[in-house]
């Protein structure tokens, strides 16, 4: 794992507190840090609703990230306590579609691969 990702890992890291606001939501059970081509850091947590319309980690980390202007992400990594994941099929392809150069996005996986957002989305919807 390269510098950027151990960054990366760590400050997602420090977001992970799995926390239960009533019986219908809880948030910060998986968290999101991602890098910008200008090497800035940008972060979200997931947001679970019961009801089925709870928003991702990365989709929070973009949002941080378009809201400073910026929309070419380098690298990303989304964890919980444990364990590494990939983006889901959803954030794969709002990663793609914010800036087309982020089929290049660099993604960190269990065990430290590394594979790009085009080797986990090689098809446009």
């Amino acid at each position: 794992m390269d510098n950027d990702f151990k960054t990366l890992l760590c400050e997602a890291e420090k977001l992970i507190n799995r926390v239960e606001l009533n019986k219908y939501v809880t948030i910060g059970g998986v968290a999101c840090a991602l890098m910008t081509e200008k090497r800035n850091i940008y972060t979200g947590i997931y947001i679970e609703a019961k009801c089925g319309i709870g928003f991702c980690a990365e989709h929070s980390a973009i949002a941080d990230m378009v809201k400073h202007g910026e929309t070419r992400i380098i690298k990303i990594v989304s964890a919980k306590i444990g364990k590494i994941y990939p983006p889901c099929g959803r954030c794969r392809e709002l990663i793609r579609m914010i800036n087309l150069a982020n089929i290049e996005t660099q993604v960190l996986l269990e065990d430290n691969e590394v594979v790009t957002i085009n080797d986990l989305l090689p098809h446009q919807w």
